[in-house]
């Protein structure tokens, strides 16, 4: 059977199993979420051995070639010996601020100097070892926090500490930045198109944001959707970017409420094929429930947008704590 190699420790890897479970068995702290290659939170690296190809996907070509690996998705072939490296950066909690019934703002400080795109994601780390990634809603030009969105869910170990437990001053430590759910400067006439559901609207305030802070003057068309009303939050904000740029649509748009003026009612993949039914030349981008996220990428590529210019995240929930 394969092995792995870490500090002074050697962990077995049954036939089949993935290196986190080998590892997280053998009582080696790993910090990890969504189990499925999506988070990123499990990322280590093999100093020695040969990964397989399964274990790199989704990573950039420097990470592969430094040997960064998804340890959730590494089912060994051959011996791995993984470097003992801290690939996090400290910070420290600032406030935590309710923004609707469910969701909360979480407001972050590193410690150090910390790069980042705005619509990339980041892993959240306690010192326990719990992990989460949520994407940054914030824009580094316009404020040295980092803002994350993160919606409470029930029996939500992270969600649930952030909302109730959390005080200001509390450490806790990001690994990332990742994701390419990023504006690329280059041609600022260009369509684009944000679809989100969700606390999937956190990457698109930081996208939408900095397109307009660098003078985009394309159309820019922002859609958010929620189950209910009660789901869409910052409106005022997003209004008033609204009305401070002619060039962005924002548009408000729910499964289930009662119609009015400002607000669409209906499956949000409906209300985006109605508002843009045409999307060639255009830059979309997609945000939250990952079954949506798959429905709007396939209806987007079918209403001519090519799929390079059709980027996103999915956002993946942890699996639930075990009784």
């Amino acid at each position: 059977m394969p092995t792995l190699q870490i500090h002074d420790q050697r962990v077995l890897v049954d036939p089949g199993e993935t290196a986190l479970d080998a590892l997280l068995r053998a009582g080696v702290p790993v910090a990890h979420a969504c189990r499925a290659g999506a988070c990123h939170s499990c990322l280590l690296r093999a100093s020695a051995g040969v990964l397989p190809a399964a274990a790199q996907v989704g990573l950039k070509d420097a990470q592969r070639a430094q040997g960064y690996f998804l340890a959730c998705m590494c089912r060994p072939e051959s011996d791995l010996t993984l470097a003992d490296e801290d690939t996090t950066t400290a910070t420290e909690l600032v406030a935590v601020t309710r923004l609707a019934p469910d969701i909360v703002r979480v407001q972050l400080r590193p410690t150090a100097p910390f790069a980042y795109r705005p619509g990339q994601f980041v892993t959240l780390l306690r010192d326990d070892g719990l992990a989460r990634s949520y994407s940054l809603a914030s824009v580094p030009e316009l404020g040295e926090d980092l803002e994350l969105h993160v919606r409470v869910l029930p029996r939500g170990r992270m969600s649930g500490w952030l909302a109730d437990a959390a005080r200001p001053g509390d450490p806790l430590r990001l690994r990332g930045p990742s994701g390419d759910c990023i504006y690329m400067p280059g041609d600022p006439t260009r369509p684009l198109a944000l679809i989100g559901t969700g606390t999937g609207l956190a990457p698109l305030h930081g996208v939408v944001r900095d397109a307009l802070r660098r003078g985009h003057t394309g159309p820019v068309t922002l859609i958010h959707g929620a189950v209910a009303p009660s789901g869409l939050y910052l409106q005022p904000a997003l209004a008033a970017l609204a009305r401070a740029h002619p060039n962005l649509r924002y548009v408000r748009c729910a499964l289930h409420g009662e119609p009015a003026p400002d607000l669409e009612i209906g499956p949000i993949e409906a209300v985006a094929a109605r508002l843009l039914p045409q999307l060639r030349g255009h830059t979309v981008f997609l945000c939250g429930d990952p079954e949506r996220v798959r429905v709007l990428r396939k209806q987007s590529f079918l209403r001519g947008a090519k799929l390079p210019d059709i980027l996103g995240d999915a956002f993946v929930t942890a699996p639930p704590p075990t009784a």
